[in-house]
């Protein structure tokens, strides 16, 4: 029985459709919304799919509303698959203290193991698995995809494509959180998810799995020089240093008077939709 795709919205968007849609996730054991935008090519074939990976407070719609991404991926035949950042609903426990830097909204891409949150927090296989599996079978979306974040969002893109060799065709991030093992924000998410033994971390760190990565996709960074979070939480300098030991292709660009807001974002998205639709559509 295939899943029922409850459609929320629906706007015509420079000739194509963005659409919300809820399901039932199997993998999170919840109720979630995520975005499509299917260019004016998916009328008549199959189209591939950039994944954008949100970054920590943030839903579907902060990337279709505030990237201006709709324009180029049209001209180009790109879909654009936006996610929620994490499980949400009354059974899915957030952060006890309320804070916003983990539980709902901040979910980091990864498959928690420590209880409570290992029933739901399963937000690695649902981008990589689940959702790809459900909207190839019920959308005019081809095999083709790749996929891209920012921030929290940024570091689950790179992990989900080091970590899974062959599923994605380009990989790229916006101000990536690339070492969490050394970073406030993914200290706190990772000893909650995944326990104490920080062994148990470096198969969700981004610098980390860059030595053993078995595929060498070309990353495409941009880092804002004016982020207030770029020295305490994001480290880029650490993801650089690992891909230049590695020999992994790496385009770090640091982006002068730019932070770490949508604006940054909207400023060089057409920088990325081209770098994914090289690989997309060749």
């Amino acid at each position: 029985m295939s899943v029922h795709l409850e459609q929320i919205s629906s706007n015509r968007c420079h000739g194509g459709w963005l659409t919300r849609y809820r399901h039932r996730s199997a993998t999170l054991d919840c109720d979630m919304v995520f975005a499509v935008y299917l260019p004016p090519q998916a009328e008549t074939r199959t189209v591939p799919a950039l994944y954008w990976l949100s970054g920590l407070t943030c839903t579907d719609e902060n990337f279709m509303q505030k990237a201006g991404a709709q324009r180029l991926a049209a001209e180009l035949g790109i879909a654009l698959v936006a996610p929620d950042t994490s499980p949400r609903g009354e059974d899915v426990p957030g952060d006890p203290e309320g804070a916003w830097d983990f539980g709902h909204g901040a979910g980091f891409y990864l498959n928690a193991t420590l209880p409570p949150y290992s029933r739901h927090y399963r937000m690695h296989d649902y981008v990589v698995h689940e959702l790809p599996a459900l909207l190839e079978a019920q959308l005019p979306l081809n095999n083709r995809r790749s996929i891209s974040g920012h921030s929290m969002g940024g570091h689950g893109a790179l992990v989900c494509a080091l970590r899974n060799p062959g599923r994605y065709r380009a990989v790229s991030a916006f101000a990536p959180i690339s070492h969490p093992m050394d970073c406030p924000w993914g200290q706190k998410a990772f000893s909650r998810y995944l326990g104490e033994d920080e062994s148990c971390w470096a198969a969700w760190d981004a610098t980390r799995l860059i030595s053993e990565a078995s595929e060498r996709l070309p990353l495409l960074v941009d880092q804002g020089e004016a982020d207030s979070f770029l020295k305490a939480q994001l480290k880029p300098e650490a993801l650089q240093i690992a891909c230049t030991a590695a020999g992994h292709p790496l385009n770090l660009r640091m982006q002068a008077g730019y932070d770490h807001s949508y604006y940054f974002i909207a400023s060089f998205i057409d920088d990325h939709l081209r770098h994914h639709a090289a690989a997309l559509l060749d």
